[in-house]
């Protein structure tokens, strides 16, 4: 499901924004800009009243920016940019609207070419989860979202039964935070730093409730390991408490933002699901994307 009516586009939506005012019997004389210098891009906003089918989010930060391969989002996969493959499985969850947070207007170009939407959000954010904070407040003023998923948008193979998934922990209200995790099958992982690895105790079958998350070989002796999956589901409250937080000790050292939310005691819970998606991060990997997606 798209999110239909948030934030309209000058210069994207021009048009059926006057469409509105021709059917209210306004004059269809040129939009009202409004600028805000809080923002990257001088394309203008303007803040429709949301509709709201539920109580879920689900929003996808994409910037273009990327060292290893450059304008990622926008890279073809069968047919369609990688942003596309990601929201179109986000819409296949069906636990709530999408809508791609970016900083970018080709991204946002790209996403209402495909019927969905988009929000402009400031280039300067250091993270994801610092876009969809600022999307969520412009998407609901009125605060009645109250659960938001970040979908990372290079994960054009994640299943939608895994983003759905992830809302299942937060039926706990002692849950702050969910993500989702895979048992790794691949011995040559458990020693990978770029795999990180959640550390936590089994609280119900196929749910732990973490407390860490590594790059380090962890925890040691038998048993299993688990490739976390970099997908969250916030309460709205922790969101905004998590995106004030200053970053901390074992956040700076492990490189890994929830511990963040692990040092200010924050609860995050974590689903266990079959598989990991891939991680589409150099050219090596997109063109997996594309054999798996063909």
């Amino acid at each position: 499901m798209c999110w239909k009516d948030f934030v309209e586009f000058e210069g994207i939506h021009r048009g059926s924004a006057l469409a509105e005012r021709a059917a209210s019997g306004e004059s269809a004389g040129p939009l009202r800009r409004r600028t805000n210098t809080r923002f990257s891009s001088s394309l203008a906003t303007r803040i429709t009243p949301p509709i709201m089918a539920d109580d879920v989010l689900i929003l996808i930060p994409a910037r273009l920016a990327s060292t290893r391969l450059p304008g990622k989002p926008l890279a073809d996969i069968a047919g369609l940019p990688m942003i596309v493959q990601v929201l179109r499985r986000a819409e296949a969850a069906k636990i709530g609207p999408v809508v791609v947070a970016t900083d970018d207007e080709t991204i946002a170009a790209a996403v209402e070419k495909a019927g969905c939407r988009a929000v402009m959000t400031r280039a300067d954010h250091p993270s994801g989860s610092d876009r969809i904070f600022e999307a969520l407040g412009l998407i609901d003023p009125n605060g009645r979202v109250r659960i938001v998923i970040n979908v990372q948008g290079d994960l054009p193979t994640i299943a939608p039964g895994d983003i759905a998934a992830a809302l299942k922990p937060l039926d706990d209200q002692a849950v702050d935070i969910a993500t989702l995790a895979a048992e790794i099958k691949k011995p040559q992982e458990r020693t990978n730093p770029n795999v990180v690895k959640v550390v936590g105790s089994e609280i119900a079958p196929r749910r732990l409730r973490a407390l860490y998350f590594t790059r380090a070989t962890a925890p040691s002796g038998d048993g299993p390991l688990y490739h976390h999956i970099g997908l969250y589901a916030y309460r709205r409250a922790a969101l905004e408490r998590f995106v004030k937080l200053p970053p901390s000790p074992l956040e700076q050292r492990e490189k890994l933002e929830q511990l963040r939310a692990i040092e200010a005691g924050m609860r995050i819970d974590v689903a266990i699901v079959d598989t990991v998606p891939l991680g589409v991060d150099t050219p090596e990997d997109l063109e997996t994307a594309r054999t798996m997606l063909r």
